[in-house]
């Protein structure tokens, strides 16, 4: 091996190149020294990173590792030359990291410290295991802001934060318990039939009314919930998922009471046996709200509520649930997404069948519920304005529920139960 008392600054090419037959990676000298003319400082930049993607993009594992190692030795030795060149983001260690000492660093290009958040993005860190004799990897150590406070964590490992999950279970409840008591409102206000006919609507005007279609439709929404239900039991990251899904359906049942509190549309059909009523004192509502909030206001549990139309809470329902079974269910699973999806369209298409909803109903709960997803999910999974300050303004919530989900979250299951054990094996 080359000694350490060789300035590696100043190798050039030809010394590159006889390091590296010394080390036994002869094979290799023609692609690093001839046709990426790699020099000493070069060299002291390399990483295994750099080994594994193009344009070296090397394919024998052992010899990644094995050249990774080397790599690591010859750095160490000039430590000197690799503080001069800035390669170690020593000021973004914390201090119990510090203690321990990196053995070298990488990148800096993203690899700084922003004010009081302490972002590390991208500076992949060697630390020592004072256990062992030999070294491993730290992986990538981020600094992200949560709840006022730097944490740190290591990149690509996703913590379940049980208790934000049941803050968002709390609040999908409430939003729920909330819009039930808003639609007791509405109903006092239904407009009166004589008055305010039915409005024109191309699909309700064209299609008979199917009696037993919202029925169906609601049986359609049952089945997708179950096979939710199912997928969040297996998902290795279920606290995650459910979180998401509470988070997104109260925030658009939070925005459905708005719209069907502030403009109150005529009864769609002449079949709807719906005027306004009304329930007496405060408590009075208050047990009819309980009513429809126990009942998921569904008709299956023998709710029957007039008014709420602006816009459609089963559609809602419906299309969150086929996104969220797509999106964290491998795309190999073709024949589960494609249940999911007639099952989302045929609940839509009784919905309309029934006459329950007016069109616009249908097609203003189907766009902001897909909408709403997948600005979540790309925000989410790429991070952006997770730590700004904008997010924490304009989007407080997912700030505060994704600050410290590393990216998109892998469809990875496994049997969370003890028994029966050959379950495990069929899931892997």
């Amino acid at each position: 091996m080359a000694s350490s008392e060789d300035n590696l600054s100043t190798w050039s090419c030809k010394r590159v190149a006889r390091w590296l037959r010394e080390e036994g990676f002869g094979e290799y000298v023609e692609l690093l020294c001839t046709q990426h003319r790699l020099d000493g400082l070069s060299l002291l930049a390399l990483t295994e990173a750099d080994l594994r993607s193009p344009p070296l993009g090397l394919s024998v594992l052992g010899d990644i590792k094995r050249l990774a190692l080397a790599l690591r030795r010859l750095q160490r030795q000039n430590q000197a030359q690799l503080e001069e060149l800035g390669l170690r983001p020593t000021d973004c260690l914390p201090a119990t990291l510090g203690a321990a000492g990196p053995e070298w660093g990488y990148n800096a290009v993203d690899g700084r410290c922003n004010g009081g958040d302490r972002l590390c993005n991208g500076a992949e860190l060697r630390l020592r295991d004072s256990n062992r004799s030999g070294y491993r990897s730290g992986g990538q150590l981020c600094h992200t802001h949560s709840n006022g406070k730097c944490r740190q964590h290591l990149a690509g490992r996703l913590d379940p934060e049980v208790w934000k999950t049941v803050i968002s279970a709390i609040y999908v409840m409430f939003v729920f318990g909330f819009t039930s008591f808003v639609m007791v409102l509405v109903h006092e206000r239904v407009p009166d039939m004589r008055t305010y006919p039915p409005l024109p609507d191309i699909f309700l005007d064209s299609v008979p009314r199917i009696p037993w279609a919202f029925a169906m439709a609601e049986a359609c929404g049952l089945i997708l919930c179950y096979i939710f239900l199912l997928i969040v039991l297996l998902h290795k990251h279920r606290s995650i998922l459910f979180r998401r899904l509470c988070s997104l359906m109260g925030t658009v049942f939070l925005l459905r009471c708005f719209t069907m509190f502030v403009t109150s549309l005529s009864v769609p059909g002449q079949h709807l046996q719906c005027s306004s009523k009304m329930y007496g004192d405060t408590w009075g509502k208050i047990q009819r709200a309980l009513a429809i909030w126990s009942g998921f206001g569904m008709t299956l549990t023998g709710v029957h509520t007039c008014g709420d139309y602006m816009f459609s809470g089963h559609t809602v329902v419906l299309t969150m649930l086929n996104f969220f079974v797509t999106e964290y269910t491998p795309r190999s699973w073709n024949l589960i997404h494609t249940i999911s999806w007639v099952l989302n369209l045929f609940g839509i298409f009784f919905i309309l069948a029934a006459h329950e909803h007016y069109s616009i109903d249908v097609f203003i709960a189907f766009y902001i519920t897909t909408r709403l997803f997948l600005y979540y999910h790309t925000l989410a999974n790429t991070r952006a304005y997770q730590q700004s300050r904008r997010a924490r303004i304009w989007f407080p919530m997912f700030s505060f529920f994704e600050c410290n989900v590393n990216g998109p979250v892998p469809n990875q299951y496994h049997w969370p139960f003890s028994r029966p054990a050959f379950m495990k094996t069929l899931i892997g």
